[in-house]
């Protein structure tokens, strides 16, 4: 009878002790994730800044200084002033949303009896208004929105920004994994990192701009606050802009003004959403793409876990996971000993 051996007796119970410990942080930690997550993805875009500046003769606190507040600048104050904007509107929205959805129900209505056609029946109606104004309600919910977690992101990535070098190495030494799927790792967290933080609101921004145009065009009223509802809008999937113009065109045909209406659907669908397949294709050139499906079930996950943010995190995780069974499957050699194993069967 083979008996175990105390060293891998003692293995496994100090594996067992990390693992239960690590769980216990992460639970007690979990309201944390965003500001990490937020913290990795800025000193990603940051780390290369850093270094350009330190060679230049900067002393290292001075410039992880000089970046985070320019990274607030850039990065975090339009999406606050947006948010601030949009928050005021939608609160307004949702509080009124009985009245709102009264209206485009009458409306819809309307088109049925002249038209002799049924567009939706009463319990999809319902089902439709409800489904929005919980996913508007979870949106303005924005994790990055509390102060506590904007602090916390901060406060990580100052000691990611100072420590740099030293973190980078630890992480490669205890890292149980071979050289080369470690370098792998990194080289794919940076594109994931890139694709999403910078590629996903990039391309959201080009929807926004070239609505705007045909906001201005047609003349809707408040065109400003309509061209952040569809950035914001377009970075959902599936359906993204288009819950934007779509509405805007039918309150164009409820305002009796049915030229401009099949003007907005038709710019809308047309022009607003071939800009996303145009961008898409030019950033999978550029830095790399998320496949479509990973992107969808990324932010709905996103959005449950993180609120707002949860649109750049989400596809980031889900990714992160496809690539670790990657490294797994290349680590062990799983593929190659599947092959091996078949050409020796046959």
């Amino acid at each position: 009878m083979n008996s175990i051996s105390n060293n891998i007796i003692r293995q496994i119970l100090l594996l067992a002790t990390v693992i239960i410990i690590g769980v216990i942080l992460f639970y007690e930690l979990k309201t944390f994730i965003p500001a990490f997550l937020g913290a990795y993805t800025l000193y990603v875009l940051l780390r290369g800044y850093m270094m350009k500046l330190i060679n230049r003769g900067w002393k290292k606190q001075l410039a992880v200084i000089f970046l985070m507040f320019t990274s607030f600048l850039v990065i975090l104050l339009p999406i606050f002033l947006v948010a601030n904007m949009l928050t005021g509107k939608l609160s307004f929205a949702i509080s009124h949303s009985t009245e709102i959805f009264a209206t485009i129900e009458s409306y819809l209505r309307s088109l049925e009896t002249r038209y002799n056609f049924s567009i939706l029946n009463g319990d999809t109606f319902k089902k439709l208004t409800d489904l929005g104004t919980q996913n508007i309600t979870k949106i303005l919910g924005a994790t990055f929105n509390t102060l506590t977690t904007l602090v916390m992101m901060y406060f990580i990535l100052y000691f990611m920004l100072m420590e740099s070098m030293a973190m980078e190495m630890r992480l490669r030494y205890w890292m149980p994994l071979k050289r080369e799927n470690i370098e792998w790792i990194g080289k794919e967290l940076n594109m994931l990192v890139y694709s999403n933080a910078i590629g996903i609101p990039l391309i959201a921004l080009a929807q926004g701009l070239v609505a705007l145009v045909g906001y201005l065009i047609l003349g809707v009223s408040e065109p400003m606050f309509w061209f952040a509802i569809t950035c914001v809008a377009a970075m959902l999937p599936i359906v993204g802009a288009a819950i934007v113009y779509v509405p805007l065109g039918l309150v164009f045909f409820a305002n009796n003004l049915p030229g401009k209406g099949i003007i907005m659907l038709l710019y809308g669908f047309l022009i607003i959403g071939t800009v996303d397949n145009v961008f898409r294709f030019w950033l999978q050139k550029k830095i790399g793409d998320v496949h479509p499906l990973i992107t969808v079930f990324g932010v709905i996950i996103g959005i449950n876990m993180f609120g707002f943010v949860g649109l750049i995190f989400g596809p980031i995780l889900i990714s992160i996971f496809v690539l670790l069974t990657k490294v797994y499957a290349n680590e062990f050699e799983i593929n190659r000993r599947t092959r091996v194993k078949k050409s020796e069967e046959e």
